[in-house]
């Protein structure tokens, strides 16, 4: 660590000393940059272009070349290395882009293969701002490869979508004077309105891939404020007719299943089989405007999620990976408080689609000797979502969704019963926003809505009925540099009193808190509101400087997590982002970014808990290394969670810091390391982490990446339980020294761009072992040892996995608590084959494998590894999924 500090202050020095640099510079005035305009014609009375990706059709003649590209990275404004130049042409049906790449070393082109999007070698791009809205745009890539990339880009330029797929065609072609190609796009991908002479923003990247090099056809500045609002001009679009898409796409998925059969237990056999046939299909109500339906839909994931154990009691974030849900996400997200500055609780949203299809919530009532078949996954009857942007302005999104009822079966020595595990629900999430003021301002709301039916006396405890929404808006100004932004939103539940009280004391809110006077638990309630919002003041754009500031809050009472998803409620919270970024490169570096953040938190009982600074750096070298680091100190820290409804904790300060190091990502072999480090000022708290690997490239088809990590923790004050005891409730920590040891590989081999192989797998373990147990006796005490009595060796004894506490040393037992080490050890790896066969229809071939027990926390990371991953028999999943998509 004090190799890292040393390095760190050595790119403090290097940083300070070029803003200063920079700084005694005087400002140049800013430059008008004209939009260019390129003018399309269409194709009369010739045949359209063969895409073969050679440029020598002659319905090419009739146009003239757009070129003069210039530099935007890493010397902006200045001349690339090499010119680019186009050519658009259009019929009835279809948008064509001829491209010419020139490049005196064609034999030094790189040609890496990827899946799509994968954006690896030199490539071209085309941004479409069809509905010229200066906000979103549709984006189409190529590599010299061939391999297609394909973006919905939103919230002018911040938000880019891969997981938009539509159906085009492209090819490429190598020659003498570098490298060509053809784009042929389906009027039916993109959505434009009905006017008579179509105006569309365009915009062409290319990367040189030799000198890691961006040059732009319209010049968009680095300070500029965004990046759809800067394209150039798309004319001569005549007559040409929106077309509404009408595709259908049936699918069949047969899966098997096997496992280390359960002696006696008549689920668990061994082996599991099962056939299942679906539909989705696209309807264009409008050109605008898409209705997406799927019936019986596949909902599983090709990856599963990593790895993670959380011992502060709070959900863990996933990523949301099913098709359906991915595309067009940028319309339903209503996220409630991110910010430039971050650790505002960013990834709350009012709508988190993985809860849609989650796993049944319920567990049934058992005997002993007793067998379960407890549900895996919820199945979707069916979902429709229509969504779209219109001419004018208005972003539309309508999702519903219906998920069915299931049951658990046990089986009591062959005498069988059902118990409902989840009811019959449903999902319903309402999308609007609104642009004005000349695309430069915008206004929107949300409504969301879950019914759940029928709910039985052992899932009584969800919420019959949850209602969410809210209303956000931003507002730009000064060409787009300043903008004044923000949400208010709102939820309501009601269920049984059970229901209620459960979620007034569930770790979201905790209105049990003995020391907390503005809340409490009212056991007759059945229903529950809250509010919450976020406001926040920025500048992003003209200069070296940008900041942002604003505030956020959440009452206690605000519940999202039926349909969304939400860490904590009860929270106030200021932030402040200021942040420096170098525009023109230097022998030292090509970009730098300096930035400085800090955060003040209070809940509404109007107690300060949180205070926190930091500054951070990144830099890209001159040799195209990237590095980051960065320092936090917290003076003030208090935790209303930490003891799970206990009192209010005081943390001591602490202080941390991160640092990342990349080799340069275009050379085949390339290496990184990313760790950090926390250390509170009275070693209460320890803890590193450190990820290190690399990626091998041997081929241009073939890439390898290993990826091992080791994660260190040492709190002295780590929660174990609450007990009640004769003499109170006893609020038990402990001491835990906690490892964690994973590692991720992967492999990916392209035979073609529609012809892939991927692996990934991962080995983890997590073990934790607690010492020095202990009860909080006065929790917001200043000293760290006056925030608790620790049990003496005669106090405290253990015996057949149980602890026994003998408080008053009388020789009578007080209370007993279980021995929390714990030892989780996970194998899970994917092996996908992946076949585009005509575009837009695919076969997938997995094999999924999944290990996950228990182990001995008293062994070693590796020899539990070994035992408990090597030596076990793991869970096949073979899965073959075949898609046909009809274009009506």
């Amino acid at each position: 660590m004090r190799t890292t500090a040393g390095l760190s202050l050595v790119f403090v020095f290097a940083i300070l000393n070029l803003t200063a640099q920079q700084a005694k510079k005087p400002k140049p005035a800013p430059d008008f940059i004209p939009k260019k305009i390129y003018t399309t014609k269409e194709v009369n009375g010739q045949e359209a272009p063969i895409i073969d990706g050679k440029l020598d059709d002659p319905a090419w003649e009739i146009v003239d070349w757009a070129g003069d590209f210039i530099e935007n990275r890493p010397d902006e404004n200045t001349p690339p290395s090499y010119q680019t130049k186009f050519k658009i042409i259009y019929d009835d049906g279809f948008l064509y882009i001829g491209v010419r790449c020139y490049d005196a070393e064609p034999e030094n082109i790189v040609k890496r293969m990827s899946r799509r999007d994968g954006f690896d070698g030199d490539w071209i791009e085309f941004n479409i701002d069809s509905y010229h809205d200066k906000r979103t745009a549709f984006s189409f890539n190529v590599t010299v490869a061939g391999v297609k990339g394909d973006e919905l880009v939103s919230e002018n330029g911040n938000n880019w979508d891969d997981s938009w797929n539509p159906i085009w065609y492209t090819k490429t072609h190598v020659d003498e004077e570098g490298w060509t190609a053809e784009l042929k796009i389906p009027f039916s991908q993109i959505k434009f309105g009905k006017e008579k002479n179509q105006i569309w923003g365009l915009q062409s990247t290319r990367r040189f891939f030799r000198e890691e090099e961006r040059s732009l056809w319209q010049r968009v500045p680095l300070d500029a404020p965004g990046w759809v609002s800067e394209f150039g001009e798309l004319h001569g679009l005549k007559n040409i007719e929106p077309q509404k898409q009408l595709e259908i796409q049936p699918y069949t998925v047969a899966r098997g299943i096997t496992y280390e059969a359960e002696e006696s237990n008549p689920f668990r056999d061994g082996d599991d089989t099962d056939l299942n046939v679906g539909l989705d299909a696209k309807i264009g109500i409008t050109n605008d405007l898409t209705l997406d339906l799927t019936v019986n839909p596949d909902f599983g994931q090709v990856e599963a999620d990593p790895s993670a154990i959380a011992l502060d009691g709070f959900q863990i974030f996933f990523r949301e990976q099913r098709p359906f849900f991915v595309e067009n996400n940028n319309i339903f997200d209503f996220s409630l408080s991110q910010s430039q500055a971050g650790n505002t609780f960013g990834a709350d949203n009012i709508f988190y689609s993985r809860r849609i299809g989650r796993n049944p919530q319920g567990f049934p009532n058992t005997n002993d000797g007793e067998f379960v078949d407890q549900p895996e996954n919820t199945p979707i009857i069916g979902a429709a979502r229509f969504s779209g942007k219109t001419k004018d302005g208005w972003a539309i999104g309508v999702l519903e969704s219906v998920t069915a009822r299931r049951y658990a079966t046990i089986d009591n020595n062959g005498d069988r019963r059902r118990e409902i595990v989840e009811p019959l629900t449903n999902y319903f999430v309402g999308r609007l926003q609104k642009d004005f003021n000349e695309r430069n301002s915008y206004i929107g709301g949300i409504l969301t809505a879950v019914n759940r039916d029928a709910l039985s006396e052992n899932i009584d405890f969800l919420h019959r009925q949850a209602y969410t929404g809210g209303f956000d808006f931003k507002h730009q100004w000064n060409d787009r540099d300043w903008y004044l932004g923000g949400n208010i939103n709102w939820s309501h539940v009601r269920g049984s009193e059970e229901a209620i009280q459960n979620t007034q004391e569930s770790i979201t809110h905790l209105f049990q808190r003995v020391d907390a006077e503005h809340v409490e638990v009212d056991p007759d309630k059945t229903s529950l509101t809250g509010t919450g919002g976020n406001l926040q003041l920025g500048k992003v754009g003209n200069g070296h400087f940008m900041f942002e500031t604003g505030g956020t809050w959440r009452s206690p009472e605000l519940e999202l997590n039926d349909i969304g998803f939400q860490r904590q409620a009860d929270d106030i919270r200021h932030y402040t982002w200021v942040g420096y970024r170098t525009l023109k490169p230097d022998s030292t570096f090509r970009r730098v970014g300096i930035n400085y953040n800090h955060w003040s938190a209070w809940d509404f009982g109007g107690n300060h808990n949180y205070l926190q600074f930091n500054t951070n750096s990144w830099q890209n070298w001159s040799n195209n290394w990237f590095t980051n680091l960065g320092f936090n100190y917290a003076p003030i820290q208090y935790s209303n969670f930490a003891l799970r409804g206990g009192p209010r904790l005081r943390r001591s300060p602490w202080m941390s810091f991160w640092n990342g190091i990349n080799t340069d990502r275009r050379k085949k072999l390339r290496f990184s390391v990313f760790h950090n480090g926390r250390k509170a000022v009275d070693n209460s708290i320890r803890s590193y982490n450190i990820q290190a690997g690399f990626s091998y490239q041997p081929t241009n088809a073939l890439r390898i990446s290993v990826f091992p990590e080791l994660g260190i923790n040492n709190d002295k004050l780590q929660y174990v339980n609450n007990i009640d005891t004769p003499n109170g409730v006893r609020y038990l920590n402990g001491e835990i020294e906690q490892r964690t040891l994973s590692m991720s590989l992967r492999l990916n081999y392209n035979i073609n761009p529609n012809l892939t192989i991927q692996y990934w797998g991962q080995p983890f373990i997590s073990r934790g072992r607690y010492s020095n147990f202990k009860h909080v006796t006065d929790a917001t005490a200043k000293n760290f040892s006056a925030r608790f009595l620790q049990y003496d060796t005669d106090q405290i004894s253990f015996a057949d996995n149980t602890f026994s506490v003998d408080e008053n040393r009388d020789g009578t037992t007080d209370f007993t608590f279980g021995n929390p080490d714990f030892s989780f050890i996970q194998f899970r790896s994917n092996l996908v084959v992946r076949w585009e066969y005509i575009p837009g229809s695919e076969i997938f071939l997995v094999w999924s494998q999944d290990v996950s027990q228990s182990g001995d926390s008293s062994e070693g990371l590796f020899s539990s590894l070994g035992d408990n991953i090597f030596g076990q028999r793991p869970q096949n999943i073979f899965l073959l999924k075949a898609t046909y998509r009809f274009i009506l």
